[in-house]
């Protein structure tokens, strides 16, 4: 058992340094980040991307989808944006005397959502049963979409105007929540030099097929989980729960996406088991943003990372058994 599980481990391995070093040809000095959108696309997540206009949100995108070959689509949220314009609509058709369905832009395998939270609710909760179920229901249909899917959706800074903060239930539905922030020095001059001539998109290719990302995908199911990991994973998102300063705790399904982005990391760190320390090292990016703080603390400038980390202080780490 434990030669095949090493086998869906490299095919993880090698599916993640094609499509990392291919990525990273157009975001400069952004390893760690462009790791953790790799790691979500592994674990079948979906990858919310919020920071400030300008770091490079919307390339990142861009250059993953070249990278694997799959169907790419855009959506650029505005205010006065209708759910049809995401899932798509019947029109009659005059000639045929019946309705046809136009799709919208959500049926695609890698969808950017770009600018999420400048749409209202309304329009943002036309994604949900996208994100969830991989499925969209038009007029009493229902039609899937293809796999695989990945939304993956930038955010502006609450601050900022103009914007609606997303509804808890869509904040839970994505697996990751990451920051890019501004580039170091060197990695800015780098991308000026990159950018002289011709933009580096265009010299972005294929470096995956849609096969061999499936393949990976189910690979990284595959890696061992011991029950005493499993068990650290959900005392973790309890002690989240129970903290002192929280409205509303993680979610079970912030302890799922924790199990699953750990199995992912294992794998592309060439493991074929989880440790604690892959737990630890994704615990903010995948619960920070499922918990609600209370406005008490809020007014303390309490924030959900620090109650993560308080969480991750408290929670006892247990000795991983491998089998």
């Amino acid at each position: 058992m434990n030669n095949a599980r090493q086998k869906h481990v490299e095919v993880v391995q090698q599916v993640a340094e094609r499509i990392a070093h291919s990525v990273s040809q157009v975001i400069a000095g952004k390893r760690n980040e462009i790791r953790l959108t790799i790691l979500g696309l592994l674990s079948q997540g979906h990858i919310l991307i919020e920071d400030i206009p300008g770091v490079g949100k919307t390339m990142l995108a861009k250059s993953l989808a070249r990278s694997i070959g799959c169907a790419f689509s855009r959506i650029q949220f505005t205010p006065d944006m209708l759910p049809s314009d995401v899932t798509g609509v019947s029109l009659f058709n005059q000639k045929t005397r019946e309705f046809e369905f136009r799709p919208g832009p959500i049926m695609a395998q890698i969808v950017l959502a770009d600018e999420i939270n400048r749409a209202t609710p309304k329009t943002q909760a036309a994604l949900l049963e996208a994100m969830e179920e991989r499925q969209v229901t038009v007029d009493g249909i229902t039609y899937n979409l293809q796999e695989p899917f990945l939304l993956l959706a930038t955010q502006n800074p609450i601050e900022y105007e103009g914007t609606f903060p997303l509804p808890e239930a869509q904040l839970d539905r994505f697996m990751l929540r990451i920051q890019l922030g501004y580039p170091a020095l060197n990695d800015e001059i780098a991308v000026l030099s990159a950018q002289q001539h011709v933009h580096p998109l265009q010299n972005t290719y294929q470096v995956v097929t849609v096969q061999e990302l499936l393949a990976a995908q189910q690979g990284v199911r595959e890696v061992y989980v011991a029950d005493e990991i499993k068990r650290y994973i959900v005392d973790l998102v309890t002690a989240t729960r129970q903290h002192p300063d929280v409205a509303i705790g993680a979610s079970p399904r912030g302890s799922l996406a924790l199990f699953r982005t750990s199995q992912a990391r294992a794998a592309m760190a060439g493991r074929e088991y989880v440790i604690p320390d892959d737990v630890k090292a994704l615990a903010e990016v995948a619960l920070a943003h499922r918990i609600i703080v209370n406005p008490s603390a809020r007014i303390k400038d309490v924030s959900s990372r620090m109650i993560v980390q308080d969480s991750l202080t408290v929670t006892p780490v247990p000795g991983a058994t491998v089998r």
